[in-house]
């Protein structure tokens, strides 16, 4: 047992500093995406892209669960050297996700060709003409990636965190640099639907070119339709489906803030705030590159009974939440001065929504520095309870106060709304640690099912 949490502690090290690498540059490219398209666009179709790109991530998500759930399920089967299962397990996925968004894919088209996109989200027909053709493309597109992205959380239930983020970040640097050469090239027609094309096609490239490097690598895992499984469909769903509901729940609470805005005020106020989360996303970003290698390596530690060692990992994990917590004060105190530089005095970002954007993404982070343990633990009950929960309350409340604050008091509920979620998660992982998990508190074993 201590030979195997020493290695699971190395293992844990060596992706954590990997990708410190790999998200730096992720961090770097994604503030140089924000003024390259702002200068492509201009403020008000930068504000319709962010928009609609939280669209795309609607359906980007749409996997029922699938994907983590074969993310929980193959660090199961590889704990146990289960081979045969494990294959079995990526060749489900793989069938199960083409099926899943071919029906999804033709349905969002249909509503793209039959409803009124400029009236849904209060656009100016004149200053974006071509707004059906961009939202028919990208989604296309989205629905590609859909399928070969899954190779990302087949390296996450491997262990191999720093992959799966280099990938994504593979896709952002290629997005990056086709965004650079519009701008050097202004090529004619619709610049609204060359960004979507350059933002859609750049994931899509590196997936496809890493999915055939993936499974030379691990031949063993390489999907076949003779290992496809109901039963093991079966198992996966249901350990996936939950992770659905909050993953839905959380894409409500995380993006439709972009559209309430466009709604309620322009497609321009969408802007500063997209800015001021980009800004602050950074302190995300880091805590993530922490936080989510311990997401599986929780789940082989539960399967061979080593709670001490998720102890003295959540010990260091409170560390690093009072490390996240000084770096949001003083990006705080430095924000006007960096907005200015990074995308201009044209821009404005208030200081009261800096600030509220500051104590959301805290409260997340806090939130999440128990999450990411409590779902290696497949423990998801409470967490589904109040994740959506907060899903339900957040669009009324964040219409009302909209109205009566503005956009910053859309940010004043997601800070509300994210607030009892946060603490119970904190309550449930203490319990569970301690061996006093009772009844919605208590986990579901990933093995229950063998």
């Amino acid at each position: 047992m201590a030979e195997r949490s020493k290695s699971r502690t190395t293992l844990l090290r060596k992706n954590i500093l990997a990708s410190f690498v790999v998200k730096g540059w992720s961090g770097l490219v994604q503030l140089l995406l924000v003024p390259a398209t702002l200068l492509c666009l201009g403020e008000y179709e930068n504000g319709l892209w962010m928009t609609i790109y939280s669209f795309l991530f609607w359906i980007e998500s749409l996997d029922i669960g699938l994907g983590n759930g074969l993310r929980n399920k193959l660090a199961a089967y590889l704990a146990h050297d289960e081979q045969a299962k494990a294959r079995q397990c990526v060749s489900s996925t793989l069938v199960m996700l083409i099926a899943v968004i071919v029906p999804v894919g033709i349905a969002a088209l249909c509503a793209i060709a039959w409803l009124d996109p400029y009236t849904l989200l209060n656009i100016d027909t004149a200053r974006v003409p071509h707004l059906r053709e961009v939202l028919l493309l990208s989604t296309s597109l989205i629905c590609c990636v859909f399928v070969v992205k899954f190779v990302g959380n087949i390296y996450l239930a491997l262990q191999l965190p720093a992959v799966n983020n280099a990938l994504v970040v593979g896709g952002q640097t290629l997005a990056l640099l086709f965004v650079v050469l519009l701008n050097m090239l202004h090529p004619g027609g619709d610049m609204l639907l060359w960004v979507a094309l350059a933002y859609t096609l750049s994931p899509l490239i590196v997936y496809a070119a890493a999915f055939p490097i993936t499974f030379r690598r691990y031949p063993t895992l390489r999907p076949s339709l003779r290992s496809f499984s109901w039963p093991v469909v079966g198992e996966m769903f249901r350990i996936g489906i939950r992770f659905f509901v909050l993953q839905i729940a959380g894409i409500i609470l995380f993006t439709t803030s972009n559209a309430l805005i466009s709604r309620m005020f322009s497609p321009s106020m969408v802007t500063p705030y997209q800015v001021a989360y980009r800004y602050f996303s950074l302190a995300m970003m880091l805590f993530t590159i922490v936080a989510v290698p311990f997401w599986s390596a929780t789940t082989e530690a539960f399967e061979r009974g080593d709670v001490a060692w998720i102890r003295r990992s959540m010990r260091r994990m409170h560390l690093v939440l009072v490390g996240i917590a000084l770096l949001l004060v003083c990006m705080t105190a430095l924000a006007r001065p960096v907005y200015r530089l990074w995308v201009g005095a044209d821009v404005v970002v208030p200081l009261h929504m800096s600030v509220l954007m500051a104590a959301y993404m805290m409260i997340v982070i806090f939130s999440l520095s128990y999450s990411y343990f409590l779902n290696g633990l497949n423990a998801l009950s409470l967490q589904l309870l109040f994740t959506v929960g907060a899903a339900l309350v957040y669009i009324p409340l964040a219409w009302h106060w909209g109205k009566v604050f503005g956009v910053e008091g859309m940010l004043l509920a997601l800070c509300v709304v994210n607030i009892p979620g946060a603490v119970v998660n904190s309550i449930q992982f203490h319990k569970i640690v301690n061996g006093k998990a009772n009844g919605l508190w208590r986990p579901t074993p990933t093995n229950s099912s063998r």
